[in-house]
């Protein structure tokens, strides 16, 4: 596979950034589960939905799609009706902020780092769909609200899974959501057309590890289905090494002269014999291009 080609292969897995696997789905006839603290998440189809209820306000993370979204905004007003009500973007995809729109006419205001909505524009212009509901407020490195029983805050780290990804810190509660920043056990989509950065993503997973303790749980944007949907730092310390491992493989190709063909044709990563691929967008190959055309264009 030559660059030109390569690059337009890059091209068609990424450009689908709305078209989730059906696999995706949530593995759980759920969908509200409790953590802590008045925390806990929502699972039905797509990325997993982060919730904070009491009597001064409903906070959610993420979106899912507008038929989740709805069976999501019933569930939640029957456990509080808090007069503010707060919605954080983790990024821009179709799973994660499709339902924007339902929980917007249910009185939410939307919060996402500023690279997201031009993401999304991107996305429904290169779909030819319409326009997208973002926005109401964004930042660009940190946004926290201090509510009566929990601080909520929104950090970015910098490019990884897109550009524009945040993790979102219960911080009382001691609950970090990673939105798609932790495929649990799963080939990671890795958005290149939406600014994703391998290097950058591992550094974010430290930064976050170093952030957290022991008593930390993490909600993940996507599971394995023998896995759970929540974890702990080794949770991300195995999404860590997976993305490192993967990174040092095609540099170690790179030096010995392999094509990105080459490359691309191993089946399986013998040191992570667990992860599994959802469709050509999560695959290990798409993995293995995707760091091959990060590191050839350093």
């Amino acid at each position: 596979m030559d660059r030109k080609n390569f690059l337009k292969y890059i091209g068609l897995i990424s450009a689908g950034s709305l078209l989730i696997p059906a696999q995706l789905k949530a593995f759980s006839n759920g969908p509200f589960y409790s953590l802590r603290n008045k925390t806990g998440y929502f699972v039905a189809r797509g990325g997993t939905i982060g919730w904070y209820v009491d009597d001064d306000v409903i906070l959610a993370v993420d979106s899912q799609f507008q038929d989740t979204a709805a069976q999501f905004v019933q569930g939640i007003f029957e456990k509080g009706s808090g007069p503010e009500k707060i919605l954080f973007n983790t990024h821009h995809h179709g799973d994660h902020v499709g339902g924007n729109g339902v929980l917007r006419e249910a009185g939410f205001t939307i919060i996402a780092h500023e690279n997201v909505p031009e993401l999304q524009h991107q996305v429904a212009q290169n779909q030819g769909g319409g326009t997208p509901v973002t926005a109401d407020k964004t930042f660009s490195e940190k946004h926290s609200i201090s509510l009566k029983n929990e601080t909520v805050t929104a950090q970015y780290y910098g490019s990884a899974h897109t550009s524009g990804d945040s993790v979102i810190w219960f911080e009382q509660a001691n609950i970090a959501h990673m939105g798609d920043l932790v495929f649990n056990h799963i080939y990671p989509f890795i958005d290149v057309n939406g600014g994703a950065n391998i290097q950058g993503w591992i550094s974010l997973l430290e930064k976050v590890m170093n952030q957290a303790n022991k008593e930390t749980i993490f909600i993940h944007g996507h599971t394995n289905p023998q896995y759970q949907i929540t974890g702990g730092i080794k949770d991300l310390e195995n999404m860590h090494n997976y993305l490192s491992f993967l990174l040092e493989y095609v540099s170690k190709g790179l030096a010995e002269g392999k094509s990105a063909d080459e490359l691309a044709s191993i089946s399986q990563f013998e040191a992570f014999p667990n992860h599994i691929s959802f469709g050509e967008r999560l695959s290990l190959r798409a993995n293995v291009l995707a760091a091959y055309g990060e590191l050839v264009s350093d």
